[in-house]
């Protein structure tokens, strides 16, 4: 574009204000302080360090992309389809969500109510009329059940708000915690792990509320109803010192004692968090280093195995189940996730990764540059899949025995001075 174009045609929102005034006179819709599709915990999960828990595993499943894929007769993985279902899955699931925020958008969802619904909104027909192809799909909180249908109730991005929509429970992907006896269940580990940090926030508030929890003995016997008001008139005089006093300070009598109530209490409730919390962390797969990040190799394996997998099978099942159709499922079309390996190997590692990759003819040299962070190289060698440290296989010069490839020799007699007959490779 020209300088007298660039010009003619530019564009800045605070100065161009005024050319385009509908978009500040018209009617923009119900409009709210904060976020109204933002997912919030419930039940006191958050009041509780488990939402740091949550937060971490739906991280590391919305790392491990879902994609629309067609499978060959050996139900490997043979290419992508590019479907508008692969679309929300890997880059856009709505207006307001990414795919991956949509994918940890399941997962809290899961993780909090037990259940959660996805349900398809924007579609090619009516998801009453058979098959259709989806555009667009949000989360959904199921508040009543019925034998076919399930109401949910879901963001509406046209209009603002959230809605109950009454839908068909085989039109709608249910998905159902597959921890829900360890996080969901009344009596769980997790739900007690949360009313024992409830109970430990409670005695917090009370030791930082700054009430003093005085206990004044008073130089007679309160038996009778004058003492006792003598008495409650003696509380509100001192209270009132106190409270008119700049630096808290309060004077008694010589014969009054008083006694402090407010030193620390020994029980075992911190005892049994840290229990519950260790418990937890067994039943769920995971550890401390997991979650600040120093965890090793085997440890995020072993992690990534027994606790993001479960979760991801969940989800991809049903996803299969109510979004796929029988003929699709029939052609070979499922939905896969895939987990980068490479994630876990370190750069001193990766060398000798690459080297074993390529000369065993798994990968690329280009696969390899990608993962590395480099650009493809313009070469057919390096798209081929061949052991670099052997010679390459040429035209019909080359004899094939014993899985070798030995050049052919060409035998000729020396016409040299020597007289004597030489052997030359040609």
């Amino acid at each position: 574009m020209g300088m007298i174009d660039r010009l003619k045609h530019a564009w800045n929102s605070f100065v161009n204000e005024e050319s385009n005034p509908k978009i500040f006179t018209q009617n923009l819709g119900y409009s709210t302080s904060y976020r109204p599709d933002r997912r919030t915990f419930t039940r006191g999960n958050e009041k509780s360090i488990v939402t740091s828990v949550y937060n971490r595993i739906a991280i590391d499943c919305s790392t491990m992309p879902i994609k629309h894929v067609k499978l060959d007769d050996n139900d490997r993985y043979d290419k992508l389809i590019k479907s508008n279902l692969n679309s929300c899955l890997t880059l856009e699931a709505n207006k307001d969500q990414h795919a991956r925020a949509f994918m940890q958008d399941i997962v809290i969802s899961l993780f909090d109510e037990g259940v959660v619904a996805v349900v398809p909104v924007d579609t090619s027909v009516s998801i009453e009329k058979g098959s259709f192809d989806i555009h667009s799909m949000r989360t959904g909180k199921i508040i009543q059940w019925y034998p076919d249908h399930v109401k949910v109730e879901v963001y509406n991005d046209r209009e603002g708000v959230k809605q109950n929509l009454t839908l068909p429970k085989n039109r709608v992907a249910i998905i159902e915690n597959p921890y829900y006896a360890i996080m969901n269940e009344k009596n769980s580990v997790l739900q007690r792990l949360i009313t024992k940090l409830n109970l430990l926030d409670t005695i917090d508030n009370q030791s930082g509320s700054g009430k003093l929890d005085l206990i004044i003995q008073l130089p007679y016997a309160i038996k009778s109803e004058a003492r006792e008001k003598q008495a409650d008139l003696r509380k509100q005089r001192l209270e009132q010192q106190l409270a008119d006093s700049k630096y808290g300070i309060a004077y008694t009598d010589g014969s009054e004692k008083i006694t402090q109530l407010n030193r620390p209490v020994d029980n075992n409730l911190l005892k049994q968090v840290e229990y519950l919390t260790s418990m937890l962390y067994s039943q769920l797969g995971i550890s401390n280093a997991i979650l600040n990040g120093t965890a090793s190799e085997t440890e995020m394996l072993n992690y990534l195995h027994g606790t993001v997998e479960p979760i991801l099978s969940a989800i991809i099942l049903e996803f299969n189940r109510k979004f796929l159709t029988k003929t699709a499922r029939t052609q070979g079309q499922t939905l896969k996730y895939f987990n980068d390996p490479f994630r876990l190997v370190t750069v001193a590692n990766l060398a000798e990764v690459a080297d074993k990759f390529t000369r065993n003819e798994i990968m690329t040299s280009n696969e390899i540059r990608q993962i590395i962070g480099l650009k493809p190289v313009n070469n057919p060698d390096a798209d081929s899949l061949r052991n670099k440290n052997l010679n390459k296989e040429k035209d019909s010069g080359d004899i094939k025995k014993d899985g070798e490839f030995i050049k052919e020799k060409q035998v000729e007699e020396s016409n040299s001075d020597t007289g004597n007959g030489e052997i030359q490779n040609g």
